[in-house]
């Protein structure tokens, strides 16, 4: 089993998934869209990546506000996240993602990926970043429990 980490964006939603072992996230695909509100193809694709990758969960990143308030965003993000467990069956869980979007362009600027090529990837980075964030703090958590 693996697990799917998801950037969800007003257009766009960045996707990665995990190794067998859960130990690394791997980019996977951008999944767009024309209307911020067009989510039946975005849904319907992400049942399939599910399918696919044998997935057991989903982790999607919340975009919180830096004083740690819900805004607009990270509203639409759960809306978006009940919808994806309703279609999927899966249990989705939410992992704040300040700063994953600027990480990974400053990561793509590092590796000098021209900016036209960042647009194209960024969605993707970001939900690596949000993934291995999840999957390091889990690797964390078996550890203090096995010491």
């Amino acid at each position: 089993m693996r697990i799917l980490g998801l950037d969800y964006g007003s257009k766009t939603v960045g996707v990665a998934v995990s190794d067998p072992l859960m130990l690394t996230a791997q980019a996977v695909e951008t999944i767009t869209r024309k209307e911020e509100n067009k989510l039946r193809r975005t849904l319907a694709r992400l049942e399939e990546l599910v399918k696919e990758y044998e997935v057991s969960e989903i982790v999607l990143g919340l975009p919180k506000n830096m004083n740690n308030t819900v805004g607009d965003r990270a509203e639409k993000a759960m809306a978006f996240g009940q919808m994806a467990e309703r279609r999927t069956g899966l249990k989705v869980i939410y992992w704040d993602e300040r700063m994953t979007t600027i990480s990974a362009e400053r990561t793509l600027m590092e590796a000098g990926v021209r900016r036209e090529n960042r647009k194209k990837v960024i969605d993707q980075i970001a939900a690596v970043f949000i993934l291995q964030g999840y999957l390091d703090y889990k690797s964390s958590q078996t550890n203090m429990e096995s010491n």
